[in-house]
């Protein structure tokens, strides 16, 4: 047997298999096959079996020179992508800046870490994925990425402008929450020392402000000295919505520590502003005197009502009533009171005691300041102090007025019921949570924006910046990988199945089917394991991307098959082919 080759005049030629025969002493040939569907190397192989060639092993001739991790990078490029984030960065810089910066965009979704790590992650010769490979950067060098995170940065007001473009409109909705972080080292000229949210009073810190469309995607950051008051946020914010974004008409919701009575009245009224807030506690305190118009009896039937008030004209009050909320504060009101009632208790037995007692009444007092400042417990004990005596007890009265009001809570709005009705007031309210969301996100369980190590002002805003692009990215990936994530894919029937607005939010059928089984909703026959978002990108990041070579002098790159998993999450991704 042989492998022919006959010519076929103008088309491709026919590639047969043929065998000689002799037939009454004449040598004859007769077709078997025809072969000319055949890819040439399955034909060559053929050829040498047929030659009597000597076929080595598989293992001989087929090596894997190198496997990186791939899934999660074509999972988060493709969504990147598809977002069209790159649309974001300016085109006006070389297109080597601008995949760097993109680089350092994934990178810091993919495997957060310090620009010097990821310098390693990406370049060809340490890669760690094959996002380098992909956006086909070769050699990378942790000063190229410094050089285009300062770039970045320098572009901070064209990135925003292009996002409030896409998710702003007068008259929406804007989230707006700051929060704290602690750097490392002392020379950034914004570290300073104030409220750490961290519960890192040890450590200099900077002030985070970021701001959200409604539906909680990120749109702008902002960073502040870190002993910048929350309400002295508000005036860049204010100036960037009206001079950048050129929105006239904006309903600002944030929490009550950030809109003060002093904020409203000096920045958001004379900007044309709306808002949604919260008031403080002695403001409900004030209404809720014996002529104040929050009586408790508006909570008989209803766990949510609209007053008015002579000290807020024009505006109008939602007053919530949450139960789940009173039982907490009631817990730990009691928790507190015992424990501040134990030190109380010892320190009168410091003064009470035979062997060096504490005496004098301004040491007394220095030590009396300690205990109740720690936990803010001073309005709820009576003392009494001498040279040589010591005695508490609790104030009733004053632990039944705030009893009274557990649970209870204030929002403040000038917006008319039209515009914004009674349970439109509260989920406004309540998507701050989305906010929130965010800052975890960014601070510590995906993004790890700290620790900062970074020592100028420019560079630090710029790393803040990279992690709110990142967030970006995230955000829009959850909404698409929502089916096999625990996030709940049906608000609708969330919020169908909560009694009221004010009523602690409960899961959809679907969610509460896959919280409980840990798989998704059937697809195409099989139920799926259900993922974090963290532990998703592992998965996917199993999905190898190989350098394989054939025969001495051919290399190749192959895909590992990918699983039922991630053939579902790419596909929920838009990603219609593993390339």
């Amino acid at each position: 047997m042989y492998v022919a080759v006959i010519p076929n005049r103008g088309s491709p030629p026919a590639i047969l298999l043929r065998e000689s025969y002799r037939e009454n002493g004449k040598a004859k040939n007769r077709t078997l096959a025809n072969l000319s569907g055949w890819p040439a190397e399955r034909i060559a192989a053929l050829r040498a079996v047929l030659r009597g060639d000597k076929l080595l092993p598989a293992t001989d001739t087929v090596q894997i020179r190198r496997a990186l991790p791939h899934g999660h990078v074509l999972a988060t490029l493709s969504a990147a992508r598809r977002i069209e984030l790159e649309a974001l960065l300016p085109r006006r810089a070389p297109q080597r800046r601008r995949d760097l910066a993109l680089a350092l965009i994934v990178a810091r979704l993919l495997d957060p870490a310090a620009k010097l790590a990821t310098a390693r992650m990406l370049d060809v010769a340490t890669a760690s994925h094959s996002l380098g490979e992909m956006l086909g950067l070769g050699s990378v060098t942790a000063k190229e990425l410094y050089a285009a995170l300062d770039w970045l940065g320098s572009e901070q007001n064209f990135i925003e402008t292009t996002l409030a473009r896409r998710h702003l409109r007068d008259g929406t909705l804007l989230l707006y929450d700051v929060t704290s972080t602690y750097l490392e080292g002392r020379c950034c000229e914004l570290a300073r020392y104030g409220y750490s949210r961290d519960h890192r009073r040890d450590r200099r810190q900077l002030v985070i402000g970021l701001m959200c469309a409604a539906d909680g995607c990120p749109v702008a950051v902002e960073v502040f000295e870190g002993n910048t008051a929350d309400p002295a946020t508000l005036a860049a914010q204010i100036e960037k919505l009206k001079q950048r974004f050129h929105l006239h008409r904006v309903v600002l919701v944030a929490d009550r520590g950030l809109l003060t009575a002093a904020r409203i009245e000096q920045a958001l009224r004379p900007a044309g502003l709306d808002w949604i807030t919260a008031l403080r506690a002695p403001a409900i305190k004030a209404l809720a005197g014996s002529e104040g118009p929050l009586q408790l009896s508006l909570f008989d039937e209803r766990d949510m009502a609209e007053i008015t008030s002579a000290d807020y004209p024009g505006e109008r009050l939602v007053v919530c009533r949450n139960p789940l909320l009173a039982l907490e504060r009631a817990r730990k009101r009691d928790e507190l009171l015992a424990a501040t009632e134990t030190d109380l208790a010892q320190l009168q037995t410091r003064v009470q005691r035979r062997r060096k007692p504490l005496r004098g009444a301004g040491e007394i007092g220095k030590a009396l300041g300690a205990v109740l400042g720690r936990r803010k417990m001073a309005k709820h004990f009576d003392t009494a102090i001498t040279d040589d005596s010591f005695v508490f007890s609790r104030n009733h009265a004053a632990i039944a007025a705030e009893v009274a009001l557990d649970g209870i809570y204030v929002l403040r709005t000038n917006l008319p019921p039209v515009q914004s009705d009674t349970a439109a007031t509260v989920r406004a309210y309540k998507s701050l949570a989305g906010v929130e969301r965010a800052f975890r996100s960014m601070k510590s369980i995906d993004l790890e924006l700290r620790p900062v190590f970074h020592w100028t002002a420019s560079r630090v805003r710029a790393h803040v910046l990279l992690c709110m692009l990142a967030y970006y990215l995230e955000w829009h990936m959850r909404r698409s990988l929502a089916p096999m994530l625990f996030d709940d894919t049906d608000p609708l029937a969330r919020e169908a199945y909560r009694a009221s607005p004010v009523a602690k939010a409960k899961s959809s059928p679907a969610a509460s089917r896959k919280a409980a089984s840990k798989r998704t909703d059937p697809v195409d026959g099989e139920r799926l394991p259900v993922h974090s978002f963290r532990t998703l990108l592992a998965d996917l990041a199993t999905l190898t991307r190989n350098l394989v070579q054939l025969g001495a002098d051919r290399t190749d790159t192959l895909l590992a098959v990918p699983t039922t998993l991630q053939r579902r999450a790419l596909q929920l991704l838009g990603v219609t082919q593993a390339a």
